[in-house]
């Protein structure tokens, strides 16, 4: 027998989105009324719309009261943060699961290697600890100067490693256990092990009974290629770097060419055969 839940859940999709490169200018709020207009029709049509990005939560919640997301889920750091949009709570937002990380050993071996290297760790709500500011653009929310004992002596969900060169370092830091993102030759996203933005998707997709055929994901980076294999649907940005082009099953247009609004547009109830 099928019941009503069995018919909602053929017709829901999850549609994961990164930000940064994907939906909006890097760095900021600026979205195209295209990809705005889209992603309200996806809402309308009764989809999922999911945040997947590496952004910190502070850096998420402007682009989801952009995109007029009034509920739903966001996945922030990598996936070491998932959240939930909660206009009536405090910020906006309730925790569901935070996870940490010892930065201890990393920033010992950062150091030893890089001794004039930026460090900066999150502080999930409010900004970061940094050993050096960082530019209003690169990091999201307070930042509150210490040194680099302080941002070792607690745990943390995202650690921050910038120097020249400092990418050399990305195996050695993962062979320690932690998970470890690039982004371009200077910069290091550290966060705990086992984890990205797709096995925060996937305990998103089971709270939300969605089927794993009617999962999309959206991104143009690195840190994206884990997402992009898990959805049974992962598009590239058109701009994105050959290997994740290579891990995408998909390519849409640019950042520029609004790329991200044609695939949205592409998941309207018309155009998405239901799952038998």
């Amino acid at each position: 027998m099928t019941t009503t839940h069995d018919r909602s859940r053929r017709r829901s999709a999850l549609i994961a989105l990164d930000i940064d490169g994907t939906i909006a200018h890097p760095g900021t709020t600026e979205i195209s009324d295209a990809v705005r207009a889209a992603v309200a029709d996806v809402l309308a049509a009764g989809h999922h719309v999911v945040l997947a990005t590496g952004r910190s939560l502070v850096g998420v919640l402007p682009v989801a009261r952009l995109l007029q997301l009034a509920e739903g889920w966001i996945v922030a750091s990598n996936g070491a943060v998932t959240a939930r949009i909660a206009p009536q709570a405090s910020g906006g937002y309730q925790l569901h699961n935070v996870q940490t990380f010892d930065p201890r050993p990393v920033v010992r071996r950062a150091r030893s290697a890089y001794p004039g290297v930026q460090i900066a760790a999150e502080e999930v709500g409010r900004g970061y600890r940094v050993t050096r500011m960082f530019a209003p653009s690169e990091v999201n929310g307070a930042q509150r100067h210490v040194d680099a004992d302080q941002i070792a002596d607690r745990p943390t969900t995202r650690l921050i490693l910038r120097s020249p060169g400092i990418t050399a370092l990305r195996h050695k830091l993962q062979a320690g256990g932690v998970t470890v993102n690039p982004y371009g030759p200077n910069w290091l996203d550290v966060t705990p092990p086992h984890l990205s933005k797709a096995t925060a998707l996937e305990n998103i997709r089971t709270l939300l009974d969605v089927h794993e055929r009617r999962t999309t994901a959206l991104g143009d980076g690195v840190n994206d290629i884990e997402m992009l294999t898990w959805a049974n649907r992962g598009v590239a940005m058109g701009h994105a770097p050959a290997e994740v082009l290579a891990a995408a099953g998909d390519v849409t247009a640019t950042l520029a060419e609004d790329g991200a609004a044609a695939v949205l547009r592409s998941l309207l109830p018309e155009t998405i055969p239901a799952v038998r």
